[in-house]
């Protein structure tokens, strides 16, 4: 395959993951990407490690090995790795009512919402009535009294709605309540995850990071938009009072025009800027059972655990379709397929997408994570290659492995793919897949399902 300057490959793909170069290669070759990274552990040791493209536009500057990008809503898996945390240090049950830690929080009708509940988005918290700005996310106690006067858009744990970005802010009040240090999610994050690990991966990016290690964001075309989402969500988006676009008020926050991205802020839910390796090694630990962070097993069985539904059921009044949530991650559903039934999650706007295996019989979480994108979407039903070869579609039993990717390029949001498929070219097996996006089944050695790379997109 013929790479042009622009687009060439660098790193390293261990022996039985030399398809995945060849499917990263191909964005850039058939599907106009135009930066990007990815990087695969397995069983704990790095086995994938590419980067390639640019990372601006504009200057053509390359994307290097540690070029970082902000990856938007999977900054949800990593706030929710903060509650884990919080969780096997016994400071949170999921069980309880939130009022429990954050008193004020019990107004407008929210004293029965239980901690499960909000992270699942079944609180009918997905927009607020008050207008806010930099100025009062940025200062945590007048964020914490708007989130409290909140009042419910339904009846709590009656329905759903993708609370796109005021999850993260309710996440990082619920935590600084109950952290006997009271700090904010995003120094949390730093100092118990991303630090102890050594992880390029930031929630609340620091001033001393400089401009040439981010990527710029690409932003896609009307086209590109239009023929990206599912007609009624795209009928929702073009109205700016419909759920979808309440939800993502605020979205637009982490970007700054001078210095690409904002410093010493933090939305939790959308705003996390780093490396592909950074974030796959971080899903990789808890993938393969978490000692080095201290999690239990009991909280790496309830992350496994099946969604629990709220009494209307997986319909996603935002999103406009069923789509699973647990605990601050997406689990696997009909509409959006990965993994096994124990697999969770966190997809994002421009197809990243992070999650471990964890079958039935496994004492440790065996790690199946990835985060990967395309023109349109992280496909449902994303075969993966495994030491060239998988016995099991959509199981992450035995054979773990990690996986995650960033990229900078035109395109749109990961949510769209939830129902098309595709076969593959090898074995004729019906693989799904979203607009644009390679498909193989994971028992083919010539072509993998593998379609890397975070799409740097506005949203969430």
């Amino acid at each position: 395959m013929s790479v042009t300057t622009s687009q060439r490959v660098e790193g390293i793909a261990g022996r039985d993951f030399e398809n995945v170069r060849e499917a990263f290669a191909d964005n850039f070759a058939r599907r106009g990407e135009l930066g990007g990274a990815c990087c695969a552990y397995h069983w704990g040791g790095k086995v994938v490690d590419l980067w390639g493209g640019i990372r601006n536009k504009q200057t053509g500057e390359p994307w290097e090995r540690n070029t970082m990008v902000i990856v938007y809503s999977a900054t949800k898996g990593l706030a929710a790795m903060t509650l884990a945390i919080a969780h096997s240090r016994g400071w949170l049950d999921y069980e309880e009512r939130v009022c429990a830690y954050w008193p004020e929080f019990a107004q407008q009708g929210k004293e029965r919402i239980t901690v499960r509940q909000l992270l699942a988005h079944q609180a009918g918290l997905y927009a607020l009535d008050e207008p806010i700005d930099r100025s009062i996310v940025a200062d945590l106690d007048r964020l914490a009294v708007v989130l409290a006067r909140q009042k419910p858009a339904w009846e709590p744990g009656t329905r759903q709605a993708y609370h796109a970005i005021t999850l993260g802010y309710y996440q990082g009040e619920l935590l600084r309540r109950i952290d006997p240090q009271h700090r904010s999610l995003g120094q949390f994050f730093q100092d118990e995850i991303a630090s102890p690990l050594e992880l390029d991966v930031y929630i609340r990016l620091p001033e001393d990071i400089p401009n040439s290690r981010l990527a710029t964001i690409a932003r896609p075309g009307a086209i590109e938009m239009l023929l990206g989402f599912p007609l009624r969500l795209t009928m929702d988006a073009m109205n700016r009072r419909s759920k979808i676009v309440r939800s993502l008020r605020g979205s637009e926050l982490p970007h700054d025009e001078q210095r690409i991205y904002a410093r010493n802020f933090e939305v939790p839910s959308g705003g996390a800027v780093g490396t592909a390796r950074a974030i796959a090694h971080a899903y990789s630990v808890f993938a393969t059972g978490g000692q080095e962070l201290g999690l239990r097993q009991e909280t790496l069985d309830l992350l496994a655990a099946p969604a629990i539904p709220p009494t209307r059921g997986f319909y996603d009044e935002c999103l406009k379709g069923e789509v699973q949530f647990s605990l601050g991650f997406m689990k696997p559903s009909e509409n959006w397929r990965f993994g096994g039934a124990r697999s969770f999650g966190s997809p994002g706007t421009g197809g990243a997408f992070a999650r471990p295996g964890v079958p039935r019989h496994a004492r440790r979480v065996q790690p199946r994570i990835l985060r990967r994108s395309g023109r349109g979407a992280v496909p449902p039903g994303t075969h993966v290659p495994r030491d060239g070869h998988a016995r099991r579609r959509h199981q992450g039993a035995r054979g773990g492995r990690a996986l995650a990717a960033t990229a900078v390029r035109r395109g749109v949001d990961a949510w769209p793919a939830l129902s098309r498929t595709k076969r593959c070219r090898s074995c004729d097996r019906v693989a799904g897949t979203g607009r644009g996006s390679a498909s193989a089944n994971a028992r083919c050695r010539p072509r993998a399902a593998l379609r890397s790379g975070q799409d740097a997109r506005i949203g969430g």
